[in-house]
């Protein structure tokens, strides 16, 4: 490996993380069946949601670097002590339900791999608490540097074979392109902008775009000379998130039918793509199914790696002073790193048993709704501040311009999939 492609990789190793994390069972689910009832004339909706994504990363990038502080520290220290006991309870509550839907999914996709149990719902439990198990074990001994080897690992895969598989369905080029540069939404039994919204608002993730901070913080990038680098970064990543969501697309739009919304629709989309490749369909079904273990494990271990930053940060900034910004790095030796992965790691599989798959995912779409319009408010707040940002770091004009746009719009999609989830 030569010099500018280990430079390349260094440069890319965190946005491509981010893109990763983002990327869940639901994400795949929601635009699988998108492209099954619409086609691809979503396209657009899926690079628009990658953008917006990379906004609100790039603003909270640049709040870091020009201020030193996590986004979360800052929002600790400037916003109040209301802001501190919300928000410790809604990582409680996101934690459960994003864990148990991650761990339920590697379980489901595992179980189509190779089944051990008769039943699947058993099967499902056993393997979503080891792939939990295995997660909690690697980010105890390897820290940071063995997760992001894992990770290109399983992203590698993930995004390898569902590439592969949409471009060896040879899609339509021209239905492709206008999908993409024709902004359209057709309708489906009236829904057609629900889908649009789902997709637009479900790309890249939600509460992990906050643990962007803590991986660059890794690899020790801080001041304004980083900044071009992570935007470069970032813009990778989310390039790659929105080819992986356009695949799926793809994919989805070439079968026939799908029945389920949830996580079987991984397992049902790989026995249609059996029959779709004929001769080749069990070579087919087989690098479709390990590109979707790989999409939901590198989402379960770069989840369980990243989210215990957040309850240490809030934990070491919870016992500062106000007037205290002093940069640190938080310590993922510390019994509130650990112990808060450890309980990420146990606690959500008492879910496994009592909660159906169904139920946890549309808690989770509900209170993960909540977030962009929230990252979209706080930067347009903190970043324009003139006493705590330096000039050079705030927002432009085109910055607040997409970040008052995507507030509108997170506002209106938020409504409308927390109206759909409690009454749909």
């Amino acid at each position: 490996m030569n010099k500018r492609t280990k430079n390349l990789l260094t440069i890319i190793g965190p946005g491509i993380l981010v893109a990763a994390t983002g990327v869940g069972a639901g994400d795949l689910g929601t635009a699988a069946f998108t492209g099954v009832k619409l086609g691809v004339a979503l396209m657009w909706a899926v690079v628009l949601g990658a953008f917006l994504k990379f906004v609100l990363n790039e603003g909270l990038t640049r709040w870091q670097l020009g201020t030193g502080q996590t986004l979360l520290e800052g929002c600790l220290t400037h916003l109040g002590p209301v802001f501190r006991w919300v928000f410790l309870l809604y990582l409680v509550i996101w934690s459960f339900f994003v864990g148990l839907a991650l761990m339920s999914a590697c379980g489901a996709t595992w179980h189509a791999i190779y089944p051990i149990l008769e039943n699947a719902q058993s099967d499902k439990v056993l393997y979503g608490a080891i792939h939990s198990a295995v997660a909690v074990v690697l980010v105890l001994l390897g820290g940071y540097q063995l997760f992001e080897k894992i990770m290109a690992v399983c992203i590698a895969i993930m995004f390898a074979d569902v590439v592969i598989t949409a471009v060896a369905l040879r899609p339509d080029v021209g239905e492709i392109f206008a999908g993409l540069f024709v902004p359209r939404i057709p309708q489906f039994d009236g829904v057609g902008l629900d889908w649009a919204i789902a997709l637009i608002g479900g790309v890249g993730g939600t509460l992990t775009i906050l643990c962007y901070g803590y991986w660059i913080r890794e690899e020790n990038r801080s001041g304004e000379e980083a900044i071009s680098v992570c935007r470069i970064d970032l813009g990778i990543g989310y390039t790659m998130t929105a080819l992986f969501g356009m695949s799926i697309l793809v994919i989805g739009s070439r079968l026939d039918q799908l029945d389920s919304r949830g996580v079987t629709i991984l397992l049902e989309m790989s026995n249609e793509l059996e029959a779709a490749f004929g001769s080749f369909g069990g070579l087919a079904k087989w690098a479709f199914l390990l590109g979707a273990w790989g999409a939901v494990f590198s989402s379960l271990l770069g989840v369980w790696q990243s989210i215990p930053y957040l309850f240490a940060d809030f934990w070491e900034r919870s016992g500062k002073s106000k007037d205290d910004t002093t940069p640190y790095q938080v310590d993922t030796q510390s019994w509130a790193y650990r112990g808060y992965l450890i309980a990420l790691g146990i606690v959500p599989t008492i879910g496994l048993y009592t909660v159906p798959f169904q139920q946890a995912t549309k808690v989770n779409a509900i209170i993960g709704a909540m977030v962009v319009p929230f990252l979209a408010g706080i930067l347009l707040y903190l970043n324009n501040r003139k006493d705590l940002m330096p000039v050079q770091f705030r927002n432009s004009w085109r910055s607040n311009i997409v970040l008052v746009l995507t507030l509108c719009f997170s506002v209106v999609a938020g409504y409308m999939t927390i109206r759909a989830k409690l009454f749909g």
